[in-house]
């Protein structure tokens, strides 16, 4: 695949939707030349921002876009929210977001107006 593939996902911010958005971003990742560990990570930092998004904004829709090619995929978390919650020592959600998808996401960012999660893991196998 060497076009860009792109798909959009809108769901309810609530944490039993959790399984969805990591079996979607699971099967998009499978479009790209990514070996399984790497399918892994998609499926794990996928979860994370999800539930980072519900912690934030619990009664509000998500847009998950999903950017997906051979070299690559992309994930834009879209809340309604101006910015995703920060770190606190009430609600430690936040810094475990930031470390894990700090850890396993080649591309990291959080942008605000509206509240975004740019999210980008490259793939590990060469294009077949």
């Amino acid at each position: 695949m060497n076009n860009p593939t792109a798909i959009s996902l809108v769901v309810s911010c609530d944490p039993d939707l959790a399984r969805l958005v990591r079996m979607t971003a699971a099967n998009v990742a499978t479009l790209s030349s990514m070996s399984v560990e790497c399918v892994e990570d998609i499926r794990m930092a996928a979860e994370e921002a999800f539930i980072y998004a519900c912690a934030t904004s619990p009664d509000e829709t998500l847009t998950i876009d999903f950017d997906v090619d051979s070299t690559r995929v992309a994930m834009t978390f879209t809340l309604e929210a101006d910015a995703f919650a920060e770190p606190s020592a009430d609600d430690p959600t936040a810094a475990y977001a930031d470390l894990i998808l700090g850890s396993v996401c080649d591309v990291y960012q959080k942008v605000e107006s509206p509240a975004r999660l740019v999210l980008e893991v490259k793939a590990d196998v060469d294009d077949l």
